[in-house]
């Protein structure tokens, strides 16, 4: 008879620690080792909040980021375009309310090559009157885009919700059409002068490093990148809920057959000085999974969803908690009652399995979450841009393997004190009667 082996409970498991330099320009160099990773990942942040652009010139960082590859001093843009193809790269870039992200990832043979035009576009873009109106043009068709969508329509509103109109934190990252149609090449220019430079950025490059110079070659290329006019940034704020954002608002869209939902309120960034441990396990609990709160009643129990999802969204100072998806509408009202008293029941507590379930999800399932190159990249880079340690993410692992109901209980209500921002985005003449009759307070309506 052949005996079973035994199952071993799995290593605790830690995140890859990197290598750190800092050079002579002020840069940071984060290097990840991983074997076996043999398309490299690197990740530069470079700390610019949105808070800091100019009033009326929101989505002027957005812009610029899109135009770094559009054309350098050296190379115009079809030709930068080739380079990058005939070296197998793939380079983006972006922002978030922190600052300036630009990702690539590129063959391990490739990556002189490949860092130094990534230097070519950080200090060396020239921003083309042709293609800074095609990108202009496309943002602007993008918002309308944008307000196709009923779940971007409701982030939207959201955010001009929850949100005091005089703070960024209101309006769209990437602009809205009054100011993109504003924006000139000038204010872009004088945007990446002022915002864009090495002093306080952090480059993270993680993958296969065994026999690839890597510090040389970032020293070689971004080491000698330079900025006379970068400005360093104010540290970013957590951003100000404004005096009425406990509301109701439909925005309407006459004749649609579901509505999007989106429920949130004011939150914590990672930060936090009471731990950040617990709210990936409240997001999985609560919203995470088919099995989690809110699924096994609108989708498991009522068949209203084909899912809805909550989760704790940190941003680089204050965050917020969010939860989103879409019913049918005739059943519009009854949900966001529902869903009001699910997350507002679960004040009460959780169980001692519910417990169990969430910690073994978030501590077991981190060696998949972080098992290529480009995902302990962003890991890396997010904990640089937001300031935090870079044995942030293992410790917090521990933290949650250490988690007791009470702390979970007290984690949840710190945040959910049961004042909702809410957004509707469907029929308003199916959908306010039902809110009204089932919600407390006046309910508004906007148009899309």
């Amino acid at each position: 008879m052949t005996t079973r082996p035994a199952v071993a409970p799995p290593p605790v498991w830690a995140f890859p620690a990197p290598e750190e330099h800092l050079l002579a320009n002020g840069l940071r160099v984060l290097l990840h080792d991983l074997p076996g990773q043999y398309v490299l990942s690197m990740r530069i942040v470079v700390p610019a909040p949105l808070a800091g652009e100019a009033d009326g010139k929101e989505g002027v960082s957005a812009m610029t980021a899109r135009l770094l590859d559009e054309g350098t001093a050296r190379h115009g843009a079809e030709e930068f375009a080739e380079l990058m193809e005939r070296h197998g790269m793939a380079l983006g870039a972006g922002v978030s309310d922190g600052g300036l992200l630009v990702d690539l990832d590129v063959p391990q043979a490739h990556l002189a090559t490949a860092a130094h035009l990534v230097l070519e576009a950080l200090a060396e873009p020239v921003f083309p009157e042709a293609e800074v109106r095609r990108i202009l043009r496309t943002r602007v068709a993008e918002i309308e885009q944008e307000r196709a969508s009923a779940a971007h329509r409701a982030a939207r509103e959201l955010a001009r919700t929850m949100w005091d109109p005089a703070d960024r934190a209101s309006r769209p990252a990437a602009g809205s059409v009054a100011s993109i149609t504003g924006l000139t090449r000038d204010d872009i220019v004088a945007h990446h002068a002022r915002a864009i430079g090495p002093h306080g950025a952090t480059v993270v490059l993680a993958g296969d490093l065994a026999g690839v110079p890597a510090l040389e070659v970032v020293t070689e290329s971004l080491g000698s990148w330079r900025a006379s006019t970068h400005v360093a940034p104010a540290p970013a704020a957590a951003p100000t809920p404004a005096a009425d954002r406990v509301r109701v608002v439909v925005v309407d869209r006459p004749g649609s057959v579901q509505s999007e939902i989106i429920v949130g309120c004011p939150g914590p960034d990672r930060n936090t000085p009471h731990g950040w441990a617990p709210h990936p396990v409240l997001s999985f609990l609560v919203g995470g999974s088919p099995n989690a709160r809110i699924d096994a009643v609108l989708r498991e129990e009522k068949g209203y969803t084909y899912g809805i999802r909550s989760s704790f969204r940190p941003r680089v100072a204050g965050g917020l908690f969010l939860t989103s998806g879409s019913v049918r509408t005739e059943v519009t009202g009854e949900s966001v009652e529902l869903l009001l008293g699910i997350l507002d029941g679960a004040r009460d507590g959780f169980s001692a399995e519910e417990l169990r379930t969430g910690v073994d999800y978030v501590a077991k399932t981190a060696p998949g979450r972080y098992a290529t190159a480009d995902a302990v990249a962003d890991e890396t880079a997010a904990l640089a841009l937001e300031g935090l340690p870079l044995d942030f993410t293992t410790r917090n692992l521990d933290g949650v393997r250490a988690l007791t109901r009470e702390d979970l209980d007290a984690a949840y209500r710190r945040t959910v004190t049961g004042e909702w921002s809410v957004v509707v985005v469907g029929d308003a003449a199916t959908v306010v009667p039902e809110l009204e009759r089932r919600l407390p307070g006046p309910v508004t309506t906007v148009a899309v």
